[in-house]
């Protein structure tokens, strides 16, 4: 598995270092782009911008933490390629990755708990994209659109 890229503002902070610690204890190599502090004025599309571009660039995937879910997921993917998600259900963070190869996956830091985010995330980390030709078809109409911008 390629370095998972790991992104926060204050509102995820918490629980994203908590996943670090997470990933240290299972082996997987990610990469921290910040924030490295708790910063109360920082920005989250400052952080999803970042985590986005690498996953872009190496294709690999992502993890952003921000109070919602909802503004990181938003801003990520304003970048072309990306496909982030925002999983409320374990079977949903399954079907994202094998339906539409959601590359980024964004957790709440008000309303997970440690122990639903580190079950999401390791579905998001170990299931594939399925082959299937209507995934395939639904997720190549995505990146058309892509193109439309």
């Amino acid at each position: 598995m390629k370095s998972i890229y790991l992104g926060a503002d204050h509102a995820g902070f918490a629980l994203k270092e908590k996943i670090k610690n997470y990933l240290d204890k299972k082996g997987i190599a990610y990469q921290d782009l910040g924030n490295l502090v708790l910063d109360v004025t920082d920005d989250y599309p400052d952080f999803a911008q970042n985590v986005a571009r690498q996953v872009v660039k190496t294709k690999s995937l992502g993890i952003l933490v921000c109070g919602s879910a909802q503004g990181m997921c938003i801003a990520a993917n304003k970048i072309k390629g990306i496909r982030a998600v925002v999983p409320f259900s374990l079977k949903e963070a399954r079907l994202s990755r094998e339906h539409t190869n959601a590359n980024i996956l964004c957790l709440s830091g008000w309303y997970f708990h440690f122990h639903k985010a580190t079950k999401m995330l390791d579905i998001f980390l170990h299931t594939s994209f399925s082959t299937e030709s209507r995934h395939l078809r639904r997720v190549n109409k995505i990146s058309k659109m892509e193109q439309l911008r």
